[in-house]
């Protein structure tokens, strides 16, 4: 099976796969950030970098599924291809930051790619509110995340929102993190534990 996690920078995506993979007996397969050769440059000029760094994404994401689907085990995906055309390079172009003709060319790559790969089996999208998500990654202090704007997150989780509202490619939960503090409670972790398991197996 294919589990995909989606969520917002700093909801918990990273930690959630963690705790889920170690649980189930699950294999993660994380975001590729520490090699991302695009992150720093992005973060200091969006405009000049964004096409650049969501096809580094695009790429590296489709390469996972690939991988995924060869494989006979379940694997647990560290965020999903598809928040990368729905949620960053929208909110990029229109914001400015992707030229037109980059978002276009963009798009018909990323719809190229997702006609050739078949949906996670569960969706979990962890929902978290702009001053968690603020707190959360201050609390990591990646540098390359300290002028990450206001605004810029709230965009994002509303194009997050609009997205989940019409997602229906296949089975999905969301988690919402400002309810639940699974980094903090193993108590809260059961309860998505038990969800997850509702979802995939039916038990309760």
């Amino acid at each position: 099976m294919h589990i995909a996690i989606a969520g917002n920078i700093g909801s918990g995506k990273t930690t959630l796969t963690e705790l889920l993979a170690k649980h189930f007996k699950w294999e993660p397969h994380f975001e590729d950030v520490d090699d991302n050769p695009y992150l720093n440059d992005f973060y200091e000029d969006m405009q000049r970098w964004s096409f650049n760094l969501q096809i580094f994404f695009l790429n590296n994401r489709f390469n996972q599924i690939v991988k995924i689907h060869k494989q006979d085990n379940t694997v647990i995906q560290d965020r999903t291809i598809y928040e990368d055309a729905y949620i960053f390079a929208p909110n990029l172009h229109s914001m400015g930051l992707m030229y037109t003709r980059d978002f276009e060319n963009y798009f018909t790559l990323f719809n190229l790619m997702t006609s050739l790969i078949s949906p996670p089996n569960l969706l979990i999208y962890i929902r978290a509110s702009v001053p968690t998500l603020v707190h959360q990654i201050q609390k990591r202090g990646r540098k390359y995340e300290a002028n990450i704007r206001i605004d810029y997150l709230n965009r994002l989780n509303e194009r997050y929102e609009a997205w989940i509202a019409s997602y229906n490619l296949g089975k999905m939960l969301v988690v919402d993190v400002d309810n639940n503090q699974f980094t903090e409670s193993k108590e809260e972790l059961s309860k998505v534990i038990d969800r997850v398991d509702a979802e995939l197996f039916g038990l309760f």
